[in-house]
């Protein structure tokens, strides 16, 4: 018996989705990672993205009119997107970002997308998945993609100018992760259509978490097509199929809605019975029965990099900008809060991550940018960029504290905070990715020989045998190269390599490539060992899909910052906490993997092939983390490149905390003198700091004009460290009249 012939006894087939999942997409420079070898070059040479002048118009414009229009506290507060935003939508072309301009649609490239949509996302969740779902997966892209000429010249022009409103229905109460088991249920019949007897589908449906559904006027649907009178051959089972179905269309149910955490974005059900559509509605037609699988999962990727790890980076940015403006302003002990240990811990944290978050977010964009649709790089974008961002929120949330918890309109966390869950949890749960999809799907496609190998072991072609051994030559060469390369790597300094120009960049380029050498055999054995069970072995191939995203990152970060950052040396603390944070991410994944691996055998050879004999990981040092948080308390270039995703709008939480920012800036020499002088000769009592001002403005030691620019900066600082009260029966009271509750805070600001 061969030894293909063997292993097609062992290992358990691949299902017609599961095939489909795995050759869905492009491969890109995550190939390069699993295979030991981060192509650093194909990196430093992926096209540099910018907004065109359409693409930056339009977010000075429209974008910027949208802010204006929102209030999301009130939007949280009521039941509905107001009538007036959604025209706004629909006339501007919000919903064709992706839609060619022969369609009418804006035909922005994926960074212009990603910056749109994370723009509104720092203003609003809700706004901004409204936005994002019908320039994501949907039957926009599945029309471009799929559709009939005929299909297409009706309907994107009509999904274009807002004149319908798209939805997707994939997800059942029954089948959710395994999207292959839904139970919707197509027959393939007769049926009236128009006056007249064509052939089509009898369709049942029952779908639930439907973005946009309660207010959609077209719906696509996602069902299985069955053909048990053999009108269209001698299959019974056709497979999945999308179709396209006007809302008005006789026995199609949508309307009622789900409360996803209080954010007033639409989600609901849809429903129908023994519903009759002709073959027309089918997306592509008739000839594309049995193929809707295939063209979800192919057009998935794509949305999957851009929109959701926007509404992570969105988090970044304005968990960073309020909380180091808060750091900055809020002072106790006469001392600002971000001075404090304690703080810093949480500050860097938070800016480090925002660094690598528009790091990932701009390097995944650009590549999509190309034209490639890299699957695993985009299922690695959508669940670390939204985890980063709930790490993120979590510890502005600890910074912020009272004054995070207390909704009003001042607030800028507290709507983020409920809306993040939802990005965790949509376009597959983040379980899931994380612990099936990362890893699996990039063990298939970044080998250079495992897929193959695999069609080969379950081919019935006679020549299989022979293929199958030649192919199982390279992969032992393979193997046996990747071992000593990860030897030489963990053992000989002198082996890892390094291209940057920037000896900054240099040190953290070689480990880079240390860790990444060590991934490639352990991910060998992995497969040699375990086979088939390592996909049930889910704990362990996340740790291998682990370490892959953070390389990932890791290597966006260097880009971020050779090719996007003008002054390094401001940059520079941010940069070292994303790839230390990163690598170490990175190295304790191997060191888990290593420890928990189930074969004691291999695990010691795992050992001496990655030189990892202990959990000891380099940490973050406290001199980094003192260095990045002051950092983030700087008015400059840098802070300001990391924060552009935030837009304040005049009155808003935001406008508040920045102008108290950037006034406290303005006047910190002349705190300094106010700060030297009522140390010499105290006021007592103090009563206030503005009565120390007037004191000090008596005694000649500030002027008329300082003192007016302090008492300015004063007010503003009251301002922004007040939160919003409400009455007994909770009316919110106006600032004004509750500035005075923060009266007793005006001696820290000397």
């Amino acid at each position: 018996m061969s030894i293909r012939t063997s292993l097609k006894k062992v290992l358990p087939p691949i299902s017609i989705t599961e095939q489909e999942a795995l050759d869905a997409g492009d491969v890109w420079i995550e190939s390069s990672i699993y295979q030991g070898k981060p192509d650093m070059q194909a990196l430093r040479d992926v096209p540099r993205a910018k907004l065109s002048k359409d693409e930056q118009e339009f977010l000075d414009g429209p974008v910027t009119e949208l802010l204006g229009m929102i209030d999301d506290f009130e939007l949280g507060n009521g039941k509905h997107i107001p009538q007036e935003i959604l025209d706004f939508l629909g006339k501007n072309r919000f919903f064709s970002m992706i839609i060619p301009k022969k369609f009418g649609g804006l035909e922005f490239s994926p960074y212009a997308n990603s910056t749109i949509v994370a723009t509104i996302a720092a203003k609003s969740g809700a706004i901004a998945v409204t936005v994002m779902v019908p320039n994501s997966l949907g039957p926009g892209e599945l029309l471009m993609h799929y559709g009939t000429n005929e299909q297409q010249d009706y309907w994107l022009p009509r999904l274009s100018d807002g004149r319908d409103i798209p939805c997707f229905a994939l997800t059942s109460p029954e089948a959710g992760s395994d999207a292959g088991a839904i139970p919707d249920a197509a027959i393939v019949t007769k049926g009236e259509f128009n006056g007249e007897e064509v052939l089509g589908l009898r369709v049942s449906w029952d779908k639930r978490y439907i973005t946009l559904a309660p207010i959609a006027t077209v719906l696509g649907l996602a069902f299985k097509v069955y053909d048990p009178d053999h009108l269209m051959g001698d299959k019974l089972e056709l497979g999945i199929t999308c179709a396209l179905l006007p809302k008005s269309h006789p026995g199609v149910e949508l309307g009622n809605r789900h409360d996803p955490m209080g954010v007033r974005f639409y989600n609901g059900t849809t429903r129908g019975n023994d519903v009759f559509i002709p073959m027309d509605f089918i997306i592509g037609g008739q000839k594309n029965i049995g193929r809707g699988w295939q063209m979800l999962v192919s057009c998935l990727g794509a949305g999957r990099g851009i929109s959701l790890p926007a509404m992570g980076v969105a988090t970044g940015q304005s968990a960073l900008k309020g909380t180091a403006e808060y750091a900055f302003i809020r002072e106790q002990f006469g001392l600002p809060i971000g001075r404090f240990e304690g703080i810093q811990e949480k500050l860097a944290d938070i800016a480090g991550k925002t660094f690598l978050l528009e790091s990932m977010r701009v390097l995944t964009t650009e590549g999509l940018g190309t034209g490639v649709k890299p699957s695993v790089v985009t299922a690695i974008a959508k669940y670390h960029m939204t985890e980063l961002g709930r790490d993120v929120l979590n510890s502005a949330m600890d910074v912020q504290a009272g004054k995070a918890i207390q909704r009003g309109p001042q607030n800028t966390l507290a709507s983020g905070y409920s809306a993040l869950p939802i990005a965790i949890t949509v376009e597959g749960a983040n379980i899931l990715t994380r612990n099936l999809m990362i890893f699996g799907q990039g063990a298939m496609r970044c080998h250079p020989y495992l897929k193959q190998m695999v069609d080969l072991i379950h081919s019935d072609e006679s020549s299989a045998d022979g293929q199958f051994n030649k192919v199982l030559r390279k992969t032992i060469g393979f193997s046996v190269g990747n071992a000593m390369r990860s030897m030489g790597n963990s053992y000989l300094p002198f082996m890892r390599k390094a291209e940057s120009s920037l000896p900054e960049v240099r040190g953290y380029e070689k480990r880079l490539n240390k860790v990444a050498a060590k991934l490639a055999p352990l991910a060998d054995l992995s497969l040699a060992v375990l086979g088939g069970d390592l996909k049930k072995a889910e704990l362990l191939s996340a740790r291998l899909g682990d370490v892959m995203s953070y390389l990932y990152g890791a290597m966006a970060a260097v880009r971020f910052y050779e090719q996007r950052i003008e002054d390094r040396k401001l940059a520079l603390p941010y940069f070292e906490y994303a790839m230390q944070w990163s690598l170490q991410q990175a190295e304790k994944a191997i060191a888990d993997f290593i420890n928990n691996f189930p074969n004691a055998g291999v695990r010691g050879l795992m050992r001496v092939l990655t030189n990892t004999y202990s959990n000891s990981v380099p940490g973050i040092s406290d001199k980094l983390t003192r260095e990045l948080a002051v950092a983030a308390m700087q008015d400059n270039s840098v802070k300001a490149q990391l924060t552009h995703l935030v837009r304040p709008v005049a009155g808003d939480g935001n406008d508040i905390n920045e102008q108290a920012f950037k006034a406290k800036h303005a006047v910190s020499h002349l705190l300094k003198k106010v700060q030297k002088a009522l140390r010499k000769e105290p006021v007592i009592p103090f009563v206030s700091f503005e009565n120390a001002l007037s004191k000090l403005q008596e005694k000649g030691i500030i002027d008329a004009d300082e003192a007016a620019k302090l008492h300015d900066y004063n007010e503003k600082r009251k301002l922004a460290v007040r939160v919003d009260e409400y009455t007994f029966d909770m009316e919110l009271l106006p600032a004004e009249e509750t500035l005075t509750a923060v009266e007793s805070d005006s001696q820290d600001a000397a």
